[in-house]
């Protein structure tokens, strides 16, 4: 049962080659997609809380704001509060925190509330945080240390998943049902209807943190495997011997990850209006954004194809092709137009597919009982996302097609880190999860 880290017997993978986490790992792979399907149930929100609230631009860029200042502000903390309770009791806290910011947006709802929505907004990030934290390293130690960034981002594949439907979700019981979301362009709302408008985020947010405690109790009560005593904590008088910093795989890993959301983001914020132009796509905004459904699917392909192939290549040298491969799309993006520069630009999801769970499985790997404070580390690393403003102030000084050679630049520092960066120092040995059976 679980219980604070390092309280049960681990063994390595190799003691007992026949034990299975199917079941676990069936259950974790559930978490991912949860908040993968919540993080884009959020984006619906965007021209809906515009037309509730009549936001400026500004405002509304708010809202995606706050997703990035949650992953910084609430990393740390989260990695200590694993070390404090453990991995279970930690995913079973990160839910019951995203379920009160789902309740929180139904009372932001009732009022409404601008203000209100964004710190609810910000505190189911901050649980989706914690469960980053704590449910990405707990993976890669469930079964052998070789399959590891398989495993990792088999379960991605499963977030990518919940990206691609909750849009049909949101378009459905959020915009399908508002005034707002079904009025054409240019409509002027009455206050009536925009607080009306206001309500129809009540029950797509209710089914959420039903379906949200609903996990919280069945992780509670499921015998998740204990996590090795490789990744258990030490003893304050022995932390002072163990630095983060000796470990070149997370010194490096940490801005793999804070790069690698800089182009991941910059291609989804920019992708509709650039495919929509009429040396690109010549299409209307409404075409382009159905296209962005490829992007996202080539993202969920790209993992389960990575899980399947990280079972017998390394994982550094797969993360070395598909950086390759995105640079090799993104070049074609800058120098191509018409049909080639748009299609070329969705297969970057392909390519981007596997980057982030490999990078964060080479990132941990080594890192013994520091594993939890790397962890947090690289979570925080996410907050690079809020540097696509860059790509923006680019796009409007030198134009939107020529700003998609920074995206090819962080392709570069990528295969960098697959080639050389990823490699561990003063690693400690691998271990597996102890199974409670």
């Amino acid at each position: 049962m679980a219980g604070p880290v390092g309280t049960s017997t681990a063994y390595t993978a190799s003691a007992a080659p026949g034990a299975s986490y199917g079941r676990a790992l069936g259950l974790l792979a559930s978490l991912f997609f949860m908040w993968g399907f919540i993080t884009v149930i959020n984006g619906t929100l965007l021209p809906h809380l515009r037309s509730v609230f009549e936001l400026s631009y500004f405002q509304a860029a708010l809202i995606e704001s706050v997703w990035f200042i949650a992953y910084f502000f609430a990393s740390i903390p989260s990695a200590k509060l694993i070390e404090r309770i453990g991995y279970q009791k930690s995913l079973v806290v990160g839910l019951l925190i995203m379920a009160a910011g789902a309740l929180g947006m139904i009372l932001a709802a009732s009022i409404p509330s601008y203000g209100v929505t964004l710190v609810m907004l910000f505190v189911i990030a901050s649980g989706i945080t914690l469960l980053q934290v704590a449910a990405n390293p707990y993976v890669t130690v469930l079964g052998s240390p070789k399959t590891a960034s398989s495993r990792l981002n088999l379960v991605q594949a499963l977030n990518s998943a919940g990206t691609m439907l909750a849009p049909l979700f949101g378009a459905y019981l959020i915009l399908g049902r508002s005034k707002g979301g079904t009025a054409e362009a240019g409509t002027v709302l009455t206050q009536a209807e925009r607080l009306a408008d206001a309500q129809s985020v009540v029950l797509p947010y209710a089914l959420v943190a039903i379906v949200l405690v609903v996990l919280a109790i069945i992780i509670a009560r499921f015998p998740l495997p204990a996590m090795g005593s490789a990744t258990s904590r030490v003893a304050k008088a022995d932390r002072k011997n163990h630095s983060l910093w000796k470990h070149r795989n997370l010194v490096f890993g940490i801005p793999a990850i804070f790069i690698y959301l800089i182009a991941e983001i910059g291609v989804g914020n920019l992708f509709v209006n650039f495919v929509s132009r009429p040396d690109i796509g010549n299409m209307t905004t409404e075409q382009a954004g159905r296209y962005l459904t490829f992007l996202w699917g080539g993202m969920m392909i790209g993992r389960f194809a990575g899980s399947a192939i990280m079972q017998k290549v390394a994982a550094d040298k797969v993360l070395a092709f598909f950086s390759i491969g995105a640079f090799i799309v993104m070049s074609i993006t800058v120098v191509t137009t018409g049909h080639v520069a748009m299609w070329s630009l969705i297969l970057v999801g392909l390519f981007h597919s596997i980057m982030f769970p490999t990078i964060f499985t080479l990132g941990i790997k080594g890192l013994g009982p520091l594993t939890e404070e790397g962890s947090g580390l690289l979570i925080m690393a996410i907050a690079g996302g809020a540097l696509v403003a860059v790509q923006g102030w680019l796009a409007d000084e030198y134009g939107l097609q020529l700003s998609f050679v920074l995206t090819a630049i962080c392709e570069l520092y990528i295969l960098f880190y697959a080639l050389w960066g990823s490699k561990p120092t003063n690693a400690f040995p691998d271990e597996a999860a102890a199974d409670p059976q």
